[in-house]
Formats: C-alpha cells, structure tokens, sequence
C-alpha cells in the first residue's frame, strides 16, 4: 500500500475517532496539519486546484451541518471540519512549492 494512502487513513481515523471522543484526540489538529503537510507532496499537479478548494469548501461549510441536524450535526460538523484541517495541511504544501517552483533562484 501507497504510504501517502496510510496518511490519508490516519488522518480519517483521527477526524471521526476525534468527532466521538469527548472533548477530542489532544493536539488531534497539529497530528492533521501535519499529516497533510506530509500528504500533500504527493498531490499530483493536474489535482492541485481540487485540493484547493476542497480544503476552502470543508473549512467553510462544514459548520452548515451543526445548524441544521439537531443530532448528528456536531459529529459532522466535527468530522468535515478536521478532514478540512488535514487538506489545508496539503493545500499549503502545494502552495509553498508552487511559490517555490516560481521563485526558486
């Protein structure tokens, strides 16, 4: 198995065992950053926009599900919020090598 596959599933698992656990996996965010800062240098070019504005959308709506599902709502809230967190890790480390690939002396 793809070990960027393996950081893909652990970051699954710490986004829905974190959404359970009362009061959250501690530095469960810093482990998502992380890992998708790790992720994302196997982020092929033709994908970069996708994970781009998959992390901008996660971050950004994930909060519509605690409004409007009264039980489940949070857990999701909770679960797409953190798998926001993992692509944001990945989106800046396309970012910091598109600024690098540009402005590499």
């Amino acid at each position: 198995m793809n070990p960027f596959k393996i950081i893909g599933w652990v970051a699954i698992a710490i986004a829905v065992v974190g959404a359970f656990v009362d009061g959250g996996i501690p530095y469960g965010g810093l482990l998502l950053l992380l890992l998708g800062l790790a992720g994302g240098v196997a982020v092929a070019a033709e994908d970069h926009v996708r994970v781009l504005v998959t992390a901008l959308v996660l971050t950004g709506l994930s909060g519509v599900f605690a409004a409007n599902l009264p039980e489940v709502g949070g857990y999701l809230t909770s679960i797409f919020s953190s798998a926001g967190t993992f692509v944001a890790g990945a989106s800046f480390t396309i970012i910091s090598r598109n600024f690098w690939r540009r402005y590499k002396p």
